[in-house]
């Protein structure tokens, strides 16, 4: 009960603080509780948030990006629920399309990309973040991984469940993937680098892991090679859970060292605004609340 009350507090504290502000340990203490999430946030049909003509955004992604039902039914959130709070919603519109348990690759395999992509228009822009569940295997169980690295790498597998054939490409394939389905929209992709885990280097140390040398890098090449914005989302937030402190930022996440508390989502949505506020020659700037 403590660890969800300060979670609560961290989160009024995150939801009330200026876009550009830096959070320190200090800053998680001493709060005041008040916060409530938003209302349900599932099953939007794509494209259905457009009005008179402005952009929508469109978020894809695994549970880090939308946990669940969306509700905070089972303590943990995607940083997607609450990234239209960042923004400025008079000039855009945004739409989580993320679905727990996803791939770069069973995103696209299972039909889900072609539905938010057939609702993308010109001027709007869509939000990719993958890699969490991109390992494992390739046709057995879940069979969901995608192949290691950037390039144009592949290979033909029997799927264990239908006993069909399945070409499986890298991870950087499919992330280039949705960059040009995008772009051939006319529309804006923004490649992200996966949220990092409540991980750190050893035991004793307060700095957390990483993905610079695989699924982050891997993302900045295709969005490298694609031409498109790329936010390194990963550093971005591994920096602030460093100065917030270890022992701090375990209220950050809940039930395991992957998935967010609603004030670690909240962070995290904080923090993909500061990204894109950041980027150059990208409209949604102008969308950020400042």
């Amino acid at each position: 009960m403590k660890v969800l009350k300060l979670s609560l507090f961290v989160a009024l504290m995150l939801l009330t603080m200026p876009v550009s502000a830096q959070i320190t340990g200090e800053d998680l203490l001493g709060l005041k509780s008040g916060a409530d999430p938003k209302t349900e946030r599932r099953g939007v049909i794509p494209g259905s948030s457009r009005k008179e003509g402005r952009p929508v955004v469109f978020i894809v992604g695994d549970s880090t990006v939308k946990n669940g039902r969306d509700d905070g039914s089972n303590h943990q959130w995607g940083w997607g629920h609450f990234f239209s709070d960042m923004v400025d919603t008079t000039k855009v519109s945004v739409e989580n399309h993320a679905l727990g348990g996803r791939s770069s690759r069973s995103f696209i395999t299972e039909g889900l990309w072609d539905k938010v992509l057939s609702a993308v228009r010109p001027g709007d822009y869509v939000l990719v973040q993958f890699g969490h569940n991109d390992g494992g295997s390739l046709n057995m169980g879940r069979a969901r991984a995608s192949l290691k690295g950037y390039n144009d790498n592949d290979t033909t597998v029997v799927m264990e469940l239908t006993g069909k054939a399945e070409t499986v490409h890298s991870f950087g394939w499919y992330m280039r993937k949705y960059a040009k389905d995008v772009k051939a929209k006319k529309a804006t992709p923004i490649l992200l680098s996966h949220i990092p885990r409540n991980m750190f280097t050893n035991k004793d140390s307060v700095a957390v892991i990483r993905n610079t040398e695989s699924y982050g890098l891997w993302t900045k090449k295709a969005a490298e090679m694609e031409s498109v914005p790329y936010v390194d989302l990963n550093k971005l937030i591994a920096d602030k859970l460093d100065r917030i402190g270890k022992d701090s930022i375990q209220t950050l996440y809940y039930g395991d060292h992957t998935h967010t508390s609603m004030a670690g989502a909240i962070l995290n949505a904080r923090t993909v605004a500061e990204g894109i506020s950041g980027l150059k020659n990208c409209g949604l700037k102008e969308a950020m609340k400042k």
